[in-house]
């Protein structure tokens, strides 16, 4: 009706998954989607690029991440300095592969920014290219140059598609749609029906390149379906045709270079196993195998006992196809397994079942090693094919795991399917957004979970989308430098992100659930990739909810990204907010760094470069101290020289302590809703009276803490020994007393300098806070003048460390006021 075709229209699946309580499955268990982004450049390949400054010599340059047509460079000679990096169109930039200036007498010369670096070009560039691997000549020359080769798959080229029902035979499909890598294919001959078209993702092990049955030994002709449906000689007209356009409708050979390799099988006919049919793939049944061509292919028959069958369920198998299984492996997984049609009871027994056929099983030898580190969970939602339909593409739920295999829950079909079997490398299964991402519609479910009136509330900022012409026309005869924005039409342009669970993983994460993460998330869009890594690194944290209010979007900054709200549960309570993510690929790196330093972890935790062996940040060596210092977060406020010198001084004796005042917060304890209530609030702000904040208690604690710091002050000096766990401050309740150190001063402390400052808190167990007062150039006045709240506020040091600090300032105050004060 008209209602639901207004819902499916709305349908979004951040929202979807909120209310749904559910995650999506990671962008890295879809390995061929993975595959399918390559565009045949790779990280640390090398070329030869035309010096900016200099467009007459050239020097060498390594890719550091792929992005469309783009590519982000680094010439050689600069090692971990990222500052120089730039982005290049392969379409407009002046790049060759490795040997082009030899080859065309052109001159290999050293940037000026590395000059200095090289003293020898000739080593230096017999070291570098030592074992190098070239970008490829092909990618970057003639009529492939910068396009991503699944676009060379475009419609009206032509493929030869091996015959499902006899492996032996092939006949040429026309590619009708390319969606992603996911192919509509129509054979060669029926240009007017569509009744016998197929959808196959571009690597399937039956699909190849034009010429290859010849090469082969295969036989190429139409399948027995549609073989009736023309004369002999129009089909032998139809092959003339194809081999006198076979240049025009090509399709580069390298394009399947990643396609499974189909390896030598074991089986015999006769041997009986168990199977499920990929044409209705709900059901595992007992099967035989039924013909054997040669040492890669084999024919499967779906059992059937019934004398008045009209037509059996059989198709062609190779040693690495999905859903063939040992004898017993149904029961051994505790599944079900279907009898033959006609089998006598309900009790089905693979003995009597092998005794009545006189048949042996299929030896364990014969299948695939089944693997369990795929990614998977259940309760995870994707996008799948409908094997039923496999124009539509739905929401699909994993029910339940066993090995390599998934069973799917589809939504929105539009007839009901019952529960899918399929292999985690199914090509027919994809990460969520990949629909909308490559401009297919997905089936959406029947009813809408998310109301129309909160879809009017809650604004999204609209997508940018640029054409690739329009990307063309920027960048026309410029390179481009890495932190410029720059997004490509409908495309993955997010690199993988990699979690380098070697890295230091700071206050905030919980080491041992970081190493837990998976090793990289992605490739795929930006938006959706970043959005999943920022929700696994919420969940390995000691506090969830204190991770996700460091990184939620500061209302008061200024907008450059894509807002996404995010969610945190902590002693059950659910918090949320409001996160700023980046959208496009050149802005990655950096984002993920920036995000790394709030969470005051090493900045190569996590991000699109993977750590081999070392660190570049030689996080491994530094203190836990040192590195809240270097990769702590840093306010903008400084302290300084206080203007007014003494008599500011006095002001701030005479005046009393004012209590800290709190900060507003947007992040909030989450309130549950019933299904009829109306969100008409924006993300990330509160929802009712009762909405409560973690740090609440902190901040009372805190406010209490400096009510008993004040009493004890007026009575006796007393100092605070302390917990240095950053993740658990201590209490008030917790600290003890003990009697201060009378400390003797040398000068007085109103006229010590910045370095005299630093001189004296080196000589204290503070001295790694030493280079905060240099940096915020606090010379003695400012000394005098600090309070606890100005050093957790200006400083942004945890409640322990600061009232360690505040210790020995107060030791100054009181020598100062002993020695000097009169």
């Amino acid at each position: 009706d008209a209602g639901s075709s207004v819902e499916e229209m709305e349908f979004n699946w951040d929202e979807y998954l909120e209310d749904t309580g559910a995650i999506a499955a990671p962008h890295g268990s879809f390995k061929h989607v993975d595959t399918s982004l390559q565009n045949g450049f790779a990280p640390g390949m090398k070329l030869e690029v035309a010096v900016k400054s200099d467009q007459n010599t050239y020097w060498v340059a390594t890719i550091i991440t792929t992005c469309g047509q783009l590519l982000l460079l680094r010439y050689d000679g600069y090692g971990e300095d990222r500052k120089a990096d730039f982005w290049c169109d392969i379409l407009t930039a002046d790049l060759h592969p490795i040997g082009w200036c030899e080859q065309n007498e052109k001159i290999l010369k050293v940037p000026e920014g590395i000059k200095d670096k090289i003293p020898d070009q000739e080593e230096f560039l017999q070291r570098v290219l030592k074992g190098a691997c070239s970008a490829p000549a092909n990618l970057l020359e003639g009529l492939h140059r910068g396009k991503n080769p699944l676009d060379l798959i475009a419609p009206g080229s032509r493929l030869e598609l091996q015959n499902i029902r006899d492996s032996l035979e092939a006949w040429i499909v026309n590619v009708v749609e390319n969606v992603g890598g996911r192919l509509k294919l129509r054979y060669e001959g029926l240009e007017d029906s569509d009744k016998f078209d197929q959808w196959l993702f571009y690597l399937d092990p039956f699909l190849h390149q034009v010429g290859w049955a010849a090469q082969h030994g295969y036989s190429l002709q139409p399948p027995l379906a549609i073989r009736s449906l023309r004369s002999e000689a129009d089909w032998q007209e139809i092959l003339k045709k194809v081999k006198e356009e076979e240049e025009e409708s090509s399709v580069p050979t390298d394009l399947f270079k990643d396609k499974p390799v189909i390896g030598v099988h074991s089986f015999s006919e006769g041997m009986k196993l168990e199977a499920v049919d990929p044409m209705a793939p709900f059901v595992i049944s007992p099967a035989t195998v039924l013909k054997v061509y040669n040492d890669k292919y084999f024919m499967i028959e779906i059992d059937d006992l019934r004398p008045e069958r009209a037509a059996s369920q059989r198709y062609v198998c190779h040693v690495d196809s999905a859903g063939i299984f040992p004898v017993q492996w149904s029961l051994k997984n505790g599944l079900h397994l279907s009898p033959p049609p006609g089998y006598p009871g309900q009790d089905f027994d693979w003995a009597d079942y092998l005794k009545q056929c006189g048949a042996e099983a299929a030896p364990q030898s014969c299948f695939p090693s089944l693997t369990s580190d795929h990614g998977f969970k259940e309760n995870m939602k994707l996008e799948a094919v409908n094997p039923v339909d496999p124009e539509e593409v739905c929401i699909a739920t994993v029910t339940k795991l066993k090995d390599s295999y998934l069973w799917l829950q589809l939504e929105g079909s539009k007839k009901p399917v019952p529960e899918c079997i399929v292999s985690v490398e199914s090509m027919n299964i994809f990460p969520v957004g990949w629909c909308e991402t490559n401009g297919y519609q997905l089936r959406p479910p029947r009813k809408a979970i998310v109301n129309k009136q909160k879809k009017i509330a809650v604004v999204q900022p609209e997508k940018q989308i640029l054409s690739s012409r329009t990307v063309h026309d920027g960048l026309k005869n410029q390179e481009l430098n890495s932190s410029e924005s720059v997004v490509i039409n409908g495309k993955y342009c997010c690199p993988k992100i990699y979690f380098n669970h070697r890295c230091f993983s700071g206050p905030y994460l919980n080491k041992g659930r970081i190493a837990e993460l998976p090793q990289s998330v992605g490739p795929g869009n930006c938006v959706l990739v970043l959005k999943e890594v920022l929700t696994l690194l919420i969940n390995a944290a000691y506090k969830p909810s204190r991770v996700l209010r460091e990184l939620q979007l500061d209302e008061e900054a200024a907008w450059h990204g894509h807002g996404e709200t995010l969610k945190a549960k902590y002693k059950g309570k659910s918090y949320r907010a409001t996160v700023e993510v980046v959208r496009t690929a050149d802005r990655v790196a950096d984002f993920c760094r920036k995000t790394c330093i709030k969470l005051e972890c090493c900045p190569n935790l996590f991000g699109p470069q993977m750590v081999l062996d070392k660190c570049s940040e030689n996080c491994s060596v530094l203190t836990k101290t040192k590195y809240t210092h270097y990769y702590g977060k840093r306010k903008n406020k400084r302290i300084g020289r206080p203007p007014g010198g003494h008599s500011n001084l006095e002001v701030a004796m005479k005046k009393p302590n004012k209590r800290r005042k709190r900060r507003k917060h947007f992040f909030v304890h989450k309130k549950k809703r019933s299904s009829t209530s109306v969100d008409n609030t924006p993300a990330g702000s509160p929802q009712g009276s009762g909405a409560e904040e973690e740090d609440d208690q902190d901040e009372s604690e805190l406010s209490h803490s400096l009510a008993q710091d004040r009493d004890k002050r007026k009575r006796k000096l007393r100092t605070f020994s302390f917990s240095d766990d950053e993740n658990k401050p201590p209490s008030p309740k917790d600290i003890k007393m003990e009697v201060a150190e009378k400390l003797q001063l040398d000068s007085n402390p109103l006229e010590w300098s910045v370095a005299d400052v630093v001189r004296f808190l080196k000589s204290t167990d503070c001295a790694p806070l030493a280079r905060i007062f240099l940096d915020q150039e606090i010379d003695g006045q400012a000394l005098l003048l600090l309070t606890l709240p100005t050093v957790q506020e200006c400083m942004d040091l945890k409640l322990g460390p600061a009232i360690k600090l505040c210790h020995h300032i107060e030791r100054v105050k009181l020598a100062f006021y002993q020695q000097f004060a009169n």
